[in-house]
């Protein structure tokens, strides 16, 4: 707060010891001690309350922009919900122009088949690869034969 060099300090309290005396001295001195203490802690303050200040609108500034960031997520949680209803409706119409082509032009509605189950998925897939192994083939082979040695 007070720059100077120790030469500017003699030359400070020579003056003042002059002009004031050696009696009023130390009471000067002990005044403006206490004088520059209150300016410092008053300014410490002042500095503490706005850095408080400042934090409290940084966290203010913080907590409006996660509200916006949470309308922002709702939104979009929204609009695909939003999109999945149209491409559902979309396929439904689709459907059913299919289904108005056909039977206008005569031909009998296709049969929905039933989902497999997962047994009759695995022996389908079976059934389909014996079907189209070629005569001959590892495959084939194998299914028609039995082991040759069995043990009696």
């Amino acid at each position: 707060m007070f720059n100077g060099s120790l030469v500017e300090w003699i030359v400070v309290g020579i003056v003042a010891l002059l002009v004031l005396g050696p009696d009023k001295l130390p009471g000067a001195v002990r005044t403006a001690a206490l004088w520059i203490g209150r300016l410092r802690r008053s300014f410490n303050t002042i500095k503490q309350d706005i850095e408080r200040e400042i934090g409290a609108d940084e966290i203010r500034r913080q907590l409006r922009n996660e509200e916006i960031m949470e309308k922002f997520r709702n939104a979009q949680a929204q609009i695909k919900n939003t999109i999945k209803d149209v491409e559902r409706s979309a396929e439904d119409i689709k459907k059913s122009v299919e289904l108005e082509a056909q039977a206008a032009a005569g031909l009998p509605p296709p049969r929905e088949k039933p989902p497999l189950s997962d047994a009759d998925a695995l022996s389908a897939d079976q059934d389909s690869a014996l079907v189209k192994a070629p005569a001959g083939t590892p495959a084939q082979d194998a299914a028609s034969t039995q082991p040759a040695n069995t043990p009696s």
